[in-house]
């Protein structure tokens, strides 16, 4: 696996990471089209892009940054195939280099279905294993998700 940096992404790559978040995150979280993928990625501002490609040079997961409201904001997306083998925290380390501090938002329980009608795993466990606090205070409750932040520091 390796991991490639960018800050502007190819019309190739847009597609195929659109259709991992369809894959991976909560049917509620879907991006239905292109044009709504596009307008998510740039409505976020200072992003920073980190692709992991394996051995075929195919995209199998995607971690970015941004900044929202002067706090340094992170998410990452593998594909379930390759979860649980130290990608991910392959990933987030590569984003820790970088950054001081790290925020994010979290589904907190396993209830959210999958756009294949599995159910969508909590990723809280990988968090916590890798550093961050969670601020239980601190929810985020709509149509899209229902999550508690998480933090990084340095």
């Amino acid at each position: 696996m390796r991991i490639v940096q960018k800050e502007v992404l190819l019309l190739e790559e847009k597609e195929v990471l659109r259709e991992l978040w369809n894959e991976e995150y909560p049917a509620r979280l879907n991006c239905k089209t292109m044009a709504d993928f596009e307008l998510y990625l740039n409505g976020l501002q200072n992003t920073k892009h980190y692709l992991l490609f394996d051995d075929l040079n195919r995209i199998n997961g995607w971690a970015f940054t941004f900044l929202r409201e002067e706090e340094d904001w992170f998410a990452i997306i593998l594909d379930s195939q390759i979860q649980g083998k130290g990608n991910g925290s392959l990933l987030i380390n590569e984003l820790k280099k970088n950054n001081a501090s790290l925020n994010g938002w979290v589904i907190d329980h396993e209830n959210e279905e999958k756009q294949n009608a599995t159910f969508y795993k909590s990723p809280m466990p990988f968090y916590i294993k890798n550093g961050f606090t969670i601020l239980t205070e601190i929810r985020i409750e709509n149509e899209k998700m229902s999550g508690v932040k998480i933090n990084w520091k340095r």
